[in-house]
């Protein structure tokens, strides 16, 4: 998950930095414009691919390409990561090349699939990492990420089912943190068990413009897991304080919940819209209906 957000990270960077640009820069000529939102682009994903190098892959050594099958590990829900990170990549990018001034056909091309482009590149050196390897399910779910942005815009022109993103500390990071996270800021890239992918569904836009019914209102489903504390087990002993031995169960969680798409909101603020698009990432915090186990859960805010 680390190297997914990183990803995100960098596309909400490249797509605030255009967006906030000021109107006088309309007149800019549109070949320029290209030419600076490619070079910056390129640049940007030359220089991170050396940076994941140094940072990821430097404390392992490297051998013959290999394949690698997580498919049991966290439930799944880092599948559904590379999910949500190459929806949502693809996502900005495409709306970096429309400010840039590229065609339609362009922006779906190149800029829908500039993620998982990088994506497979990281999958690529995965593959030759000894503390890796090439995923086929995880290259999979980057496809169908960016194929969910890209299919939205081509058909609809706009996204009305997006995927995002909540976290809230799970409490459990603390019995495995060199897996979970040794402080907050790791726990929300690592600890799966405060994570939750989101569905996130805008009624408005399938019903006709006169319709009352609020733009900005959606509605949420979700899904999470908890008490994992091991990729694919909890093999090994955890005590509290006192010595007693603490169990915790696997197990999946199904949410249902309204949400704010924050991209309806009019506003004439080229920044601000961009900043909307980036914060849109992210699922709004409202009440929420969980089920899990056979149980259901209420929750009067969920984040």
């Amino acid at each position: 998950m680390p190297r997914k957000i990183f990803v995100l990270i960098i596309n909400c960077f490249f797509l605030l930095a255009a967006r906030g640009q000021d109107d006088s820069l309309r007149q800019v000529n549109y070949k320029q414009r290209k030419i600076v939102l490619g070079a910056s682009g390129a640049l940007l994903t030359a220089g991170s691919l050396i940076y994941l190098n140094q940072a990821w892959y430097s404390d392992y050594s490297t051998g013959k390409f290999h394949f690698f099958n997580d498919n049991a590990e966290w439930l799944q829900m880092d599948k559904a990561g590379h999910f949500i990170s190459n929806y949502q990549t693809s996502r900005l990018s495409m709306a970096a090349f429309k400010w840039a001034g590229f065609g339609e056909k362009q922006q779906l091309m190149i800029g829908g699939t500039i993620g998982v482009g990088y994506m497979t590149a990281i999958e690529l050196m995965d593959g030759y990492s000894k503390g890796w390897g090439f995923s086929w399910t995880d290259e999979l779910m980057n496809v169908l990420g960016a194929s969910a942005a890209i299919s939205q815009e081509a058909f609809w022109g706009e996204q009305r089912i997006q995927a995002k993103f909540s976290y809230a500390q799970s409490g459990l990071a603390g019995y495995n943190p060199s897996l979970l996270g040794k402080n907050p800021y790791t726990q929300v890239i690592k600890d799966y068990n405060g994570q939750t992918i989101w569905l996130s569904v805008n009624p408005s836009s399938f019903m006709k413009k006169n319709k009352k019914f609020p733009r900005w209102l959606s509605f949420a489903v979700g899904y999470g897991a908890y008490g994992m504390l091991g990729a694919e087990s909890n093999n090994f002993v955890v005590q509290d304080p006192e010595g007693n031995v603490l169990k915790f169960e696997r197990a999946r969680r199904w949410y249902l919940s309204l949400d704010v798409d924050l991209t309806r909101i009019r506003t004439k603020s080229k920044l601000l819209k961009g900043i909307f698009s980036v914060v849109n990432i992210l699922k709004f915090p409202a009440p929420a209906l969980q089920y899990s186990g056979s149980q259901f859960r209420f929750y009067y805010l969920y984040y």
